[in-house]
């Protein structure tokens, strides 16, 4: 498999009056594990199906490597699409399953028999042939699923929400297979997802989707530590958007101090509204006297020096080196 680089440009979806991706423009170079990221209706998941062409551009170009593959049929892009169902054939074998395309395009039994045991093999299902999909695991299954379509060898694979049937335990092993296979392939994997720690764990290049619109793009690092606007700030989790007469500011939950009031000045006062004990850290929740809400991530250590409950009054201050203007 040869990866290829991915240009959107201005690239625009509207069913009706409805405008589902709002001219968006992305590059993506070979070889990037890509996380679209975003609330349900922001339009990763109508973005990933116009790259596999599933739907139509209402205008704009996609770039694939040296070709504009816009107006292409899914079967001659160079992608292939890996759903979020699975969609495997409940009366084909394993292998029948992955070799299905190779025998659609006309390949003879023997040569798309031994290619589809090779991609078994590359997902660790090599000893699972002769089963049905019923008789699978859903990590199983996933597994299958991904064979057949890494078995067309494409130049960028696309996954919408893969992870979001398995339990909590297997999505975390799963994940790390997915990354390695992705640099093993050499291959870009473009990803939907709405999990922030999803996103996180996987992408060499999140997109923050909103509305149809990419609010931001850059390495998680990037997007966690320096969110440019409100909306990434609180949907990447763990910052809060704080008012100020600057405008609104950015602060890491885990940057903020919180303390009983009367003990220290702070520069905010507050209301204890909920305590979480999440085994390393507590997460106190509080609200504002303008009825923002402020979610502070604070050690077990620090907590147990000044504890708090419910309902209590209380100060919150944080660094200026921890605050981060937006836009």
């Amino acid at each position: 498999m040869a990866g290829s680089n991915l240009e959107l440009v201005a690239l625009t979806k509207r069913f009706g009056t409805t405008t589902a991706v709002d001219a968006i423009d992305l590059k993506v170079a070979a070889n990037t594990y890509c996380c679209l990221l975003g609330p349900s209706g922001c339009g990763k998941t109508s973005t990933l199906r116009l790259v596999a062409g599933h739907e139509t551009a209402t205008s704009g170009d996609i770039i694939l490597g040296h070709n504009n593959v816009t107006d292409i049929p899914p079967a001659r892009r160079g992608t292939a699409m890996m759903f979020q169902s699975y969609a495997l054939f409940p009366h084909l074998t394993v292998i029948d399953n992955v070799a299905f395309s190779l025998k659609m395009s006309g390949v003879v039994k023997a040569e798309r028999r031994a290619k589809a045991l090779a991609m078994l093999r590359l997902v660790d299902m090599a000893a699972y042939t002769g089963r049905l999909p019923a008789q699978l695991s859903g990590g199983q299954q996933q597994r299958v699923a991904l064979a057949r379509a890494l078995i067309t060898d494409p130049q960028i694979l696309l996954l919408d929400e893969p992870l979001s049937a398995l339990d909590p335990f297997l999505r975390i092993k799963v994940r790390a297979e997915l990354k390695r296979l992705q640099k093993e392939l050499g291959i870009s994997f473009i990803h939907v997802t709405h999990s922030q720690d999803e996103a996180m764990a996987l992408a060499d290049l999140i997109v923050v989707m909103n509305a149809g619109r990419i609010e931001q793009a850059g390495s998680p690092r990037e997007v966690f530590n320096a969110p440019r606007t409100a909306f990434v700030a609180q949907f990447i989790g763990a910052h809060n958007v704080i008012a100020t007469n600057r405008g609104p500011i950015a602060v890491r939950a885990d940057r903020l101090k919180v303390q009983p009031a009367g003990r220290t000045p702070g520069r905010l006062s507050a209301t204890v509204r909920n305590i979480e004990y999440c085994g390393l850290h507590l997460q106190i929740t509080l609200i504002a006297p303008d009825a923002t809400e402020i979610v502070a991530i604070v050690s077990e250590t620090d907590f147990d020096l000044a504890p708090l409950n419910p309902g209590q009054a209380a100060t919150v201050d944080w660094s200026d080196r921890d605050v981060h203007a937006l836009s």
